[in-house]
């Protein structure tokens, strides 16, 4: 599991030091602090940053909201942003507001307020909105990863490091190579989040990827997977074995 990775953009220390603190104590990866439009784009583009902090004036400019309006230029490439500001000139928030961040909070900030910010624009950006304060839902997929929610802070585990999916009731065991977690969400919603040509159902509680699948005992009842792991293939999902090509 890997912790969600944060780019700060904020050109006064003091600021940064404490955007810092907040974020590491609640388990989040500081990918980097630029200071300035230049070096916030170039660690953007040369990083792996999942979501960004932006402070709207940086050394007396508004090159915070610049630096958003350049990002959303490249959907593919975009990821979900804050802003944070002292200045409450109405034109600055207007021209703000066009780059649709996915929260404007004041500064001095509180921490509980950020905290909730960065998880309303996971929700938001990747189009789960209140996942994570549902009843029935602790857990935003995206493309890629899965942002789970633990306590006060955000984890990302990589899909491709998924091995299968243990279901229980309502709750998913989510099995890599080195490490389980638990998650709050229902076989329905994961099957529908989930991308249908690596992810297959091969038992009413198992859900397996692809990629891991290193032998397949179809006589017994049985899936292989890296690691060593055994799933159930039970004969209502036995026809997932013509997603493969099999040499004869």
């Amino acid at each position: 599991m890997d912790n969600i990775n944060v780019l700060i953009i904020e050109d006064t220390v003091a600021e940064s030091d404490a955007l810092v603190k907040v974020l590491t104590e609640n388990n989040y990866t500081i990918a980097g602090i630029a200071r300035t439009y230049s070096e916030a784009l170039t660690m953007f583009y040369n990083n792996v940053i999942d979501i960004v902090v932006i402070d709207v004036f940086l050394d007396g400019k508004p090159d915070g909201i610049t630096f958003a309006e350049t990002i959303t230029i490249v959907p593919k490439g975009l990821k979900p942003f804050v802003f944070l500001t002292s200045s409450k000139d109405r034109h600055i928030f207007e021209r703000a507001k066009l780059t649709k961040p996915f929260s404007f909070l004041m500064k001095p900030f509180n921490e509980l307020e950020i905290l909730y910010a960065l998880e309303m624009a996971v929700e938001k950006f990747y189009e789960q909105t209140n996942a994570f304060h549902s009843e029935d839902q602790d857990t935003v997929i995206s493309n890629d990863s899965l942002f789970i929610k633990k306590n006060k802070s955000l984890k990302k585990v990589s899909i491709v490091d998924i091995v299968f999916i243990e279901v229980e009731d309502r709750y998913c065991n989510i099995i890599t190579e080195t490490e389980k977690f638990v998650i709050l969400i229902s076989l329905t919603k994961i099957m529908q989040l989930l991308d249908g040509a690596k992810f297959f159902q091969t038992h009413r509680n198992y859900i397996v990827n692809a990629a891991k699948i290193e032998e397949i005992i179809v006589n017994d009842n049985l899936v292989i997977l890296k690691g060593n792991h055994k799933v159930t293939l039970s004969d209502k999902y036995k026809d997932f074995v013509k997603h493969f090509r099999v040499l004869k």
